[in-house]
């Protein structure tokens, strides 16, 4: 974990850009594997699917981990995602804002949440359009168990790095001008382990890494490897 906590350190300062936060990807990971690097001090976790989640929080109760929903959420499993997770990073439609902020309970601390944007308008992935990011963000900041914290994104996989820096440029627009409205928007999650030193230069503020961390895994039937 020192190497890339290191690694997006050099990038920040090459920026001159704060360092992002660490999310640790632990899609398809063990929950050993979670313990081991909560032991050498990394505290929040993305996961894909929600039952899976679920199993390792089983596993893990105790510790003080912080955990992210980052792959797409179906509306039926809207309750426990509200209930289980600290974070969700990818609504991208209304009726997902009323589900996740009717099941979230009163008990609990608001629901961080980010705005998927589809910024790449990718037919084979999920989230919103650009022009659709703001009603999206005025409806998450209308509940009082959800607190709207930015934006996520996961753009187009180009092999040219000026492109996919282009698009961590627009998100970036797109982020700052949210801001006016939402000005306690604080987060813009975006770059992964083979493109975060781009992502940091545009202005990431958390980066999703996992194969950096834990090693390559086997994909899940179905699924795509993020």
């Amino acid at each position: 974990m020192h190497d890339v906590l290191q690694r997006l350190d050099n990038a920040a300062r090459q920026a001159s850009r704060p360092t992002p936060d660490l999310l640790a990807v632990s899609k398809l990971q063990s929950a050993t594997a979670v313990s081991q690097l909560a032991q050498a001090g990394q505290r929040a976790f993305g996961e894909n699917y929600v039952q899976e989640a679920l199993a390792k929080q089983a596993e893990l109760v105790g510790l003080p981990l912080e955990w992210h929903l980052i792959g797409h959420l179906q509306s039926n499993k809207a309750r426990e995602a509200a209930e289980h997770f600290d974070w969700v990073q990818t609504v991208d439609r209304e009726k997902l804002v009323d589900a996740l902020a009717r099941y979230r309970r009163d008990d609990q601390p608001p629901l961080n949440v980010l705005v998927q944007v589809n910024i790449d308008d990718e037919a084979s992935k999920h989230g919103c359009r650009p022009e659709q990011a703001a009603g999206l963000a005025a409806a998450i900041a209308a509940q009082s168990r959800l607190r709207l914290r930015g934006l996520m994104a996961i753009p187009a996989p180009e092999p040219d790095d000026a492109r996919r820096r282009a698009a961590f440029a627009r998100m970036h627009q797109l982020f700052e001008s949210l801001r006016d409205a939402h000005p306690d928007m604080d987060t813009l999650s975006m770059g992964m382990s083979d493109d975060c030193e781009l992502a940091i230069a545009e202005g990431a503020t958390m980066v999703r890494v996992g194969t950096a961390l834990f090693g390559q895994r086997a994909a899940k039937a179905g699924a795509p490897d993020r």
